[in-house]
Order: C-alpha cells, then sequence, then structure tokens
C-alpha cells in the first residue's frame, strides 16, 4: 500500500517539471488507482493545495531565513522575498497561466487550503516579533496577516488580476507602509 507522502512526493515532482499534476498519470507512477488520489486528497485541487503549501513552506522558511532586519522590517522583507522566490519558480508560473480560475480557487480562497496555512505562518512571525519587543501590531494579528498576505497576493498574481507584471518589490513596500516600516530594500530584485 502506498503512503499520502509518497502520491505527494510523485506530484511535486510532477508539478515541478511541468506546472501541472495530471492524476491519472500520478496514479499509473505510484501504482495506485485514481479514486484512491481523488480519495485521500478531496480531489485534483486538494492534491494541488497540498503540493503547492509544500513549496510554500520552503519558500517561506527560506524568505525568513534571507530577510534582514527585526520587527516590521523582517516580516516585510519576508513577505517581499517570499514574492520573489514564486515570482522566479517557472511550475508556478506555468500553473498560473494555464489554468488561473484553478489557481485563484486553490490559492487565495479558505476552501482552498493554501491561503489559510499562509496566513498562519505569518500571524506566526508577526506573533514571534511582537513577543520579542520588536513590533506592535495595530490590529489583531489574525486580520493583520491576512492583510499582508492580501497584499502580497496581489503582487505576485498582478498579471492575472491588471495585467501588469509580477513585483516582490513592491509586496516589501506595502507590506512595510502596512506595518509602518521604512520601504526600501535592496535585497530583493525587481524582476523578482
Amino acid at each position: 500500500m502506498i503512503d499520502h507522502g509518497a502520491i505527494l512526493v510523485a506530484a511535486r515532482e510532477a508539478f515541478i517539471a511541468r506546472g501541472r499534476v495530471e492524476v491519472g498519470e500520478l496514479a499509473q507512477i505510484v501504482g495506485v488507482n485514481r479514486s484512491t488520489i481523488y480519495r485521500r486528497f478531496k480531489g485534483r485541487d486538494g492534491l494541488l493545495a497540498e503540493v503547492i503549501w509544500s513549496m510554500c513552506e520552503v519558500a517561506l522558511d527560506t524568505s525568513e531565513q534571507r530577510a534582514p532586519g527585526v520587527g516590521a522590517v523582517k516580516i516585510a522583507n519576508t513577505l517581499g522575498e517570499f514574492a520573489a522566490i514564486a515570482n522566479r519558480d517557472s511550475a508556478f508560473r506555468a500553473f498560473l497561466a494555464r489554468e488561473p480560475e484553478r489557481a485563484f480557487k486553490v490559492l487565495t480562497t479558505r476552501a482552498g487550503g493554501v491561503q489559510p496555512r499562509i496566513v498562519g505562518r505569518v500571524a506566526q512571525m508577526l506573533d514571534e516579533q511582537g513577543h520579542a519587543g520588536e513590533l506592535e501590531p495595530g490590529l489583531p494579528i489574525p486580520d493583520l496577516a491576512l492583510i499582508l498576505v492580501r497584499i502580497t497576493e496581489t503582487f505576485v498574481y498582478a498579471n492575472l488580476i491588471t495585467g501588469e507584471a509580477p513585483d516582490a518589490v513592491k509586496v516589501q513596500q506595502a507590506c512595510a507602509a502596512m506595518l509602518g516600516a521604512p520601504a526600501r530594500n535592496t535585497e530583493i530584485r525587481r524582476a523578482g
């Protein structure tokens, strides 16, 4: 019997290679039938959410480690770097271009499963900076975390929303403004 983790690993590899996951093909690779995958992940959207969240989790860890500063500056820089990583990821960009409606559903709704986990992670960062005495949030942390994630989404999905290029620098600047921090950052490249 194949485990949940093995299916997820194979799905992530397929997504990274092609920017998509085909359940029938994945079932053949891992040696189960399609219905097993649909049942375990509550459909293709659930599987995509798990794959993308696993990638987001790594990107958030990396972003937090790379981001300079403390308090509001650290949070704004982390989200700017997170956006830069997303904007440079060819598989993620291919998914957004190929399936924009599905991407919005999976990535930006509570039901999709990705956004609530990102919001939770940002709330955790806000809480940690607050407990360290480096940040005094002007809003309840859950609300502030959601707003910061929505700002990030606005500039990561800009090409789909407004037709403009995705812009990680604008993520950093807008999050800094929301948090009352200086809006400059030389670490994030405008191309990201």
